[in-house]
C-alpha cells in the first residue's frame, strides 16, 4: 500500500510534485474538494466556514461557530478512512502530525525561498506587484500556521516531522517527484497489514478520545 502525507507552502511548486508524484504511481490526491464537505456537515456549517478557518482567514463568526476539538476530530477520523482506502496522496491537514509513527506511511514536505515563491505567485496570478504578492504570502502562512497549531497541535516548519523536505529552488519538480516516488516504492516493501493496523489503532484512539 501507499500512503503519502505531503505539507507545501504556497508557490513552492508542491502542487506540481504532488501531481507528478499521484501519476507516477497511480494514487488519489486528497484535497479540500473531498475533505472539506464531509467535516462541514459533521459540524453543520458551510464549507466555505471550514476553508477560511483551515487557511488562517476566519472571521470571528467562523470562530464562534467551529469547535477546535470537533473540527480536529471529524478531519482526522475522515483523513485515517480515505488513508485506509490505501493509495492515497493526501495534501495537507496536518496529515504530517497525524501520521507520525506509523511505519509504511510517507511524510514530505516541499518548500522554497520566499523570492521563488513571490515569483511563482506573480505569474499565476498575472500580477505584477512582488511586495503585495510577498505580503499576502507572509499573511498566509501566519494564518495557516496558526490554524494548524490550533485545530491539530501541527508545527508544520518542523523539518522533524517529515521523512524528506524538498527545496523546489535546488531541485527540479521532476527530480522532487522521482524523489518521494523512490521512497515510496521502498517504503512498499514494508509489511502492509501492520501499516492498516497502525492506522486503524490510531482511528480508533480518535473516535475514543484518546488522540491529543
Amino acid at each position: 500500500m501507499t500512503v503519502i502525507a505531503m505539507t507545501r507552502e504556497i508557490g513552492s511548486h508542491g502542487s506540481e510534485v504532488a501531481a507528478g508524484v499521484a501519476a507516477a504511481l497511480g494514487l488519489e490526491i486528497i484535497n479540500s474538494e473531498i475533505v472539506v464537505p464531509h467535516v462541514a456537515g459533521s459540524l453543520g456549517v458551510e464549507q466555505s466556514a471550514v476553508q477560511r478557518y483551515l487557511d488562517g482567514k476566519a472571521s470571528l463568526l467562523d470562530r464562534w461557530q467551529i469547535d477546535k476539538r470537533k473540527l480536529s476530530q471529524h478531519t482526522l477520523d475522515q483523513i485515517l478512512n480515505l488513508a485506509l482506502k490505501d493509495n492515497v496522496l493526501i495534501r495537507g491537514w496536518g496529515a504530517a502530525a497525524l501520521f507520525q509513527g506509523i511505519g509504511g506511511v510517507i511524510c514530505v514536505r516541499v518548500c522554497a525561498p520566499m523570492a521563488l515563491r513571490v515569483r511563482v505567485m506573480m505569474e499565476r496570478l498575472g500580477v505584477k506587484d512582488a511586495e503585495a504578492i510577498q505580503q499576502e504570502i507572509e499573511r498566509f502562512d501566519v494564518g495557516h500556521s496558526r490554524a494548524m497549531r490550533a485545530a491539530f497541535n501541527f508545527d508544520w516548519n518542523d523539518a522533524l516531522m517529515y521523512h524528506i523536505v524538498l527545496n523546489s529552488a535546488r531541485v527540479t519538480i521532476d527530480d522532487c517527484v522521482k524523489a518521494v516516488c523512490d521512497l515510496a516504492q521502498h517504503q512498499r516493501s514494508q509489511d502492509d497489514s501492520k501499516t492498516k493496523s497502525a492506522l486503524a489503532e490510531r482511528l480508533r484512539e480518535i473516535n475514543s478520545g484518546d488522540h491529543q
